[in-house]
Protein backbone atom coordinates (compact mmCIF):
# COMPACT_ATOMS: atom_id res chain seq x y z
CA UNK A 1 0.00 0.00 0.00
CA UNK A 2 1.31 3.31 -0.74
CA UNK A 3 1.67 6.36 1.43
CA UNK A 4 0.36 9.04 -0.02
CA UNK A 5 -0.76 10.96 3.26
CA UNK A 6 1.76 10.01 5.48
CA UNK A 7 2.06 13.10 7.77
CA UNK A 8 -1.37 14.04 6.30
CA UNK A 9 -4.18 15.10 8.57
CA UNK A 10 -7.83 14.14 6.85
CA UNK A 11 -11.50 14.63 8.19
CA UNK A 12 -14.49 12.38 6.54
CA UNK A 13 -18.11 13.00 7.66
CA UNK A 14 -20.53 10.68 7.10
CA UNK A 15 -17.85 8.20 8.08
CA UNK A 16 -19.88 5.68 9.78
CA UNK A 17 -21.13 3.58 6.95
CA UNK A 18 -20.51 3.75 2.94
CA UNK A 19 -18.67 5.93 0.91
CA UNK A 20 -17.65 7.64 4.03
CA UNK A 21 -16.25 4.48 5.78
CA UNK A 22 -14.35 2.94 2.89
CA UNK A 23 -12.50 6.39 1.95
CA UNK A 24 -12.06 6.86 5.99
CA UNK A 25 -9.96 3.49 5.82
CA UNK A 26 -8.53 4.10 2.49
CA UNK A 27 -6.65 7.40 3.93
CA UNK A 28 -5.68 5.36 7.13
CA UNK A 29 -4.40 2.57 4.64
CA UNK A 30 -2.33 5.28 2.92
CA UNK A 31 -0.55 6.60 5.65
CA UNK A 32 -2.79 9.22 6.95
CA UNK A 33 -4.60 10.46 10.10
CA UNK A 34 -8.22 10.64 10.24
CA UNK A 35 -11.03 12.06 11.89
CA UNK A 36 -13.60 9.50 11.72
CA UNK A 37 -17.25 12.21 11.65
CA UNK A 38 -20.60 10.77 11.82
CA UNK A 39 -23.63 11.58 14.29
CA UNK A 40 -23.96 8.08 15.17
CA UNK A 41 -21.84 7.28 18.29
CA UNK A 42 -21.70 3.35 17.51
CA UNK A 43 -20.89 3.57 13.93
CA UNK A 44 -18.12 5.51 14.76
CA UNK A 45 -17.14 3.33 17.32
CA UNK A 46 -16.99 0.59 14.71
CA UNK A 47 -15.15 2.23 11.99
CA UNK A 48 -11.97 3.77 14.63
CA UNK A 49 -12.06 0.24 16.04
CA UNK A 50 -11.47 -1.44 12.56
CA UNK A 51 -8.60 1.24 11.44
CA UNK A 52 -6.89 0.90 14.37
CA UNK A 53 -7.06 -2.67 14.52
CA UNK A 54 -5.83 -2.42 11.10
CA UNK A 55 -2.95 -0.51 12.18
CA UNK A 56 -3.89 2.63 11.41
CA UNK A 57 -4.27 6.55 13.07
CA UNK A 58 -7.77 7.11 13.38
CA UNK A 59 -10.08 9.80 16.06
CA UNK A 60 -13.72 9.17 16.39
CA UNK A 61 -15.83 12.76 16.53
CA UNK A 62 -19.59 12.47 17.32
CA UNK A 63 -21.19 15.52 15.20
CA UNK A 64 -24.17 17.02 13.89
CA UNK A 65 -22.83 18.61 10.93
CA UNK A 66 -25.99 20.85 10.97
CA UNK A 67 -24.55 22.21 14.10
CA UNK A 68 -22.17 25.09 13.87
CA UNK A 69 -20.63 24.89 17.32
CA UNK A 70 -20.25 21.10 17.51
CA UNK A 71 -18.47 21.45 13.48
CA UNK A 72 -15.85 24.05 15.03
CA UNK A 73 -15.19 21.85 17.95
CA UNK A 74 -14.78 18.85 15.92
CA UNK A 75 -12.41 20.00 13.52
CA UNK A 76 -10.39 21.77 16.46
CA UNK A 77 -10.55 18.21 17.91
CA UNK A 78 -8.41 16.59 15.16
CA UNK A 79 -6.10 19.81 14.51
CA UNK A 80 -5.58 19.12 18.31
CA UNK A 81 -4.99 15.71 17.84
CA UNK A 82 -2.74 15.59 15.04
CA UNK A 83 -1.10 19.05 14.81
CA UNK A 84 -3.01 20.03 11.56
CA UNK A 85 -5.91 19.48 8.67
CA UNK A 86 -4.66 18.62 5.05
CA UNK A 87 -7.83 16.80 3.59
CA UNK A 88 -11.76 17.32 4.08
CA UNK A 89 -14.35 14.95 2.56
CA UNK A 90 -17.70 16.18 3.08
CA UNK A 91 -19.79 13.02 3.01
CA UNK A 92 -22.38 12.98 5.14
CA UNK A 93 -25.85 13.32 3.13
CA UNK A 94 -29.32 11.89 3.39
CA UNK A 95 -32.13 11.17 0.99
CA UNK A 96 -35.71 12.11 1.64
CA UNK A 97 -38.64 11.76 -1.36
CA UNK A 98 -41.02 14.26 -2.20
CA UNK A 99 -42.63 16.82 -4.45
CA UNK A 100 -42.58 20.52 -3.62
CA UNK A 101 -46.10 19.45 -2.62
CA UNK A 102 -45.26 16.80 -0.84
CA UNK A 103 -42.06 17.01 0.78
CA UNK A 104 -42.33 18.09 4.30
CA UNK A 105 -40.86 21.22 5.59
CA UNK A 106 -39.10 19.25 8.11
CA UNK A 107 -37.89 16.72 5.59
CA UNK A 108 -36.71 19.58 2.91
CA UNK A 109 -34.85 21.49 5.76
CA UNK A 110 -33.11 18.05 7.17
CA UNK A 111 -31.98 17.63 3.56
CA UNK A 112 -30.53 20.93 3.17
CA UNK A 113 -29.52 21.47 6.19
CA UNK A 114 -27.17 18.04 6.59
CA UNK A 115 -26.23 17.81 2.44
CA UNK A 116 -25.28 21.33 2.07
CA UNK A 117 -25.41 23.76 5.13
CA UNK A 118 -23.43 20.74 6.81
CA UNK A 119 -20.32 20.75 3.66
CA UNK A 120 -20.22 24.64 4.09
CA UNK A 121 -19.91 24.51 7.82
CA UNK A 122 -17.30 22.08 7.89
CA UNK A 123 -15.19 24.21 5.44
CA UNK A 124 -15.80 27.06 7.14
CA UNK A 125 -13.99 25.81 9.84
CA UNK A 126 -11.45 23.79 8.04
CA UNK A 127 -10.26 26.60 5.72
CA UNK A 128 -8.28 28.38 8.05
CA UNK A 129 -6.65 25.25 9.59
CA UNK A 130 -5.40 24.53 6.00
CA UNK A 131 -4.21 27.74 5.00
CA UNK A 132 -1.99 27.52 7.87
CA UNK A 133 -0.93 24.48 6.42
CA UNK A 134 0.15 26.24 3.63
CA UNK A 135 -2.98 24.48 1.47
CA UNK A 136 -4.92 21.20 1.50
CA UNK A 137 -7.49 19.82 -0.49
CA UNK A 138 -11.38 19.90 0.38
CA UNK A 139 -13.47 16.79 -2.01
CA UNK A 140 -17.67 17.54 -1.78
CA UNK A 141 -19.78 14.77 -2.29
CA UNK A 142 -22.37 15.64 -4.87
CA UNK A 143 -24.97 13.42 -7.25
CA UNK A 144 -25.64 12.26 -10.73
CA UNK A 145 -28.49 13.72 -9.89
CA UNK A 146 -27.08 17.45 -9.59
CA UNK A 147 -26.91 17.08 -13.66
CA UNK A 148 -29.68 14.49 -14.39
CA UNK A 149 -32.63 13.97 -12.32
CA UNK A 150 -35.82 11.54 -11.49
CA UNK A 151 -39.40 12.17 -10.42
CA UNK A 152 -39.54 13.02 -6.25
CA UNK A 153 -36.86 13.54 -5.77
CA UNK A 154 -36.79 17.24 -4.96
CA UNK A 155 -34.86 18.59 -1.77
CA UNK A 156 -31.90 15.92 -2.97
CA UNK A 157 -31.21 17.33 -6.24
CA UNK A 158 -31.65 21.07 -5.20
CA UNK A 159 -28.64 19.74 -2.17
CA UNK A 160 -26.80 17.71 -4.68
CA UNK A 161 -26.92 20.83 -7.93
CA UNK A 162 -26.32 23.62 -5.08
CA UNK A 163 -22.75 21.48 -4.25
CA UNK A 164 -21.74 21.23 -7.56
CA UNK A 165 -22.19 25.36 -7.74
CA UNK A 166 -20.63 25.79 -4.14
CA UNK A 167 -17.61 23.65 -4.76
CA UNK A 168 -17.05 26.46 -8.00
CA UNK A 169 -17.09 29.38 -5.83
CA UNK A 170 -14.99 27.65 -3.09
CA UNK A 171 -12.18 26.64 -5.43
CA UNK A 172 -11.69 30.04 -6.82
CA UNK A 173 -11.56 31.70 -3.38
CA UNK A 174 -9.29 30.02 -1.77
CA UNK A 175 -6.77 29.11 -5.11
CA UNK A 176 -4.49 31.53 -3.84
CA UNK A 177 -4.27 29.65 -0.29
CA UNK A 178 -3.34 26.66 -2.37
CA UNK A 179 -6.12 24.80 -1.17
CA UNK A 180 -8.17 23.09 -3.61
CA UNK A 181 -11.87 21.97 -4.05
CA UNK A 182 -13.48 19.53 -5.94
CA UNK A 183 -16.40 17.37 -6.28
CA UNK A 184 -17.61 13.70 -6.72
CA UNK A 185 -21.02 12.96 -8.75
CA UNK A 186 -21.65 9.05 -7.71
CA UNK A 187 -24.18 7.16 -9.75
CA UNK A 188 -25.77 3.92 -7.49
CA UNK A 189 -23.14 3.21 -5.13
CA UNK A 190 -24.02 -0.04 -2.80
CA UNK A 191 -24.46 1.44 0.40
CA UNK A 192 -26.73 1.95 3.29
CA UNK A 193 -28.77 4.85 1.46
CA UNK A 194 -29.23 2.58 -1.38
CA UNK A 195 -30.38 -0.56 0.66
CA UNK A 196 -32.82 1.43 2.62
CA UNK A 197 -34.21 2.95 -1.18
CA UNK A 198 -34.66 -0.46 -2.37
CA UNK A 199 -36.77 -2.03 0.76
CA UNK A 200 -38.34 1.47 0.69
CA UNK A 201 -39.73 0.96 -2.72
CA UNK A 202 -39.28 -2.53 -3.78
CA UNK A 203 -39.57 -4.74 0.04
CA UNK A 204 -40.51 -7.79 -1.49
CA UNK A 205 -37.12 -7.89 -3.52
CA UNK A 206 -34.61 -5.36 -2.09
CA UNK A 207 -31.72 -6.96 -3.90
CA UNK A 208 -33.55 -7.49 -6.74
CA UNK A 209 -34.45 -3.63 -7.31
CA UNK A 210 -30.37 -2.87 -6.78
CA UNK A 211 -29.87 -5.26 -9.33
CA UNK A 212 -32.13 -3.49 -11.80
CA UNK A 213 -30.78 0.00 -10.71
CA UNK A 214 -27.42 -0.88 -11.57
CA UNK A 215 -28.59 -2.90 -14.87
CA UNK A 216 -29.53 0.43 -16.13
CA UNK A 217 -25.64 2.12 -15.54
CA UNK A 218 -23.96 1.29 -18.52
CA UNK A 219 -20.98 -0.76 -16.67
CA UNK A 220 -23.81 -2.88 -15.50
CA UNK A 221 -23.78 -2.92 -12.14
CA UNK A 222 -24.11 -0.45 -9.27
CA UNK A 223 -21.01 0.84 -7.75
CA UNK A 224 -18.86 -0.08 -4.86
CA UNK A 225 -18.06 2.38 -1.75
CA UNK A 226 -14.38 1.43 -2.22
CA UNK A 227 -14.21 2.40 -5.88
CA UNK A 228 -15.33 5.90 -4.87
CA UNK A 229 -13.17 6.23 -2.63
CA UNK A 230 -10.00 5.72 -4.88
CA UNK A 231 -11.70 8.62 -6.62
CA UNK A 232 -11.90 10.78 -3.63
CA UNK A 233 -7.99 10.02 -2.45
CA UNK A 234 -7.15 11.01 -5.95
CA UNK A 235 -8.65 14.26 -5.45
CA UNK A 236 -7.42 15.03 -2.26
CA UNK A 237 -3.59 13.68 -3.30
CA UNK A 238 -0.73 15.62 -4.70
CA UNK A 239 -1.41 13.25 -7.65
CA UNK A 240 -4.30 15.51 -8.66
CA UNK A 241 -2.29 19.00 -8.32
CA UNK A 242 -3.71 20.63 -10.97
CA UNK A 243 -7.40 19.99 -10.81
CA UNK A 244 -9.65 22.01 -8.77
CA UNK A 245 -13.47 23.97 -9.27
CA UNK A 246 -14.67 20.51 -11.02
CA UNK A 247 -16.86 17.63 -10.61
CA UNK A 248 -15.79 14.43 -11.08
CA UNK A 249 -18.68 11.80 -12.06
CA UNK A 250 -17.98 8.57 -10.97
CA UNK A 251 -21.24 6.51 -12.37
CA UNK A 252 -20.19 3.68 -14.58
CA UNK A 253 -21.46 5.86 -17.78
CA UNK A 254 -25.27 7.02 -16.74
CA UNK A 255 -24.39 10.66 -17.40
CA UNK A 256 -23.31 10.05 -20.72
CA UNK A 257 -26.48 7.44 -21.59
CA UNK A 258 -28.39 9.85 -20.31
CA UNK A 259 -26.26 12.37 -22.12
CA UNK A 260 -25.72 15.02 -20.35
Amino acid sequence: MSARFADRVAIVTGAGRGIGAATAAAFAAEGGSVGVVDVDADVVDDVVGKITSAGGTALGCVCDVRDHEAVERTVASVVDAYGGLDVLVNNAGIQRYGTVESTSLTDWDDVIDINLKGQFLFARYAVPRMRARGGGAIVNVASVQAFATQQGVVAYSASKGAIVAMTKTMALDHAADRIRVNAIAPGSVRTPMLEWAAGKFVPDDPEGAIADWGSKHPLGEVITPDQVARLILFLASDDASAITGSTHAIDAGLLAKIGV
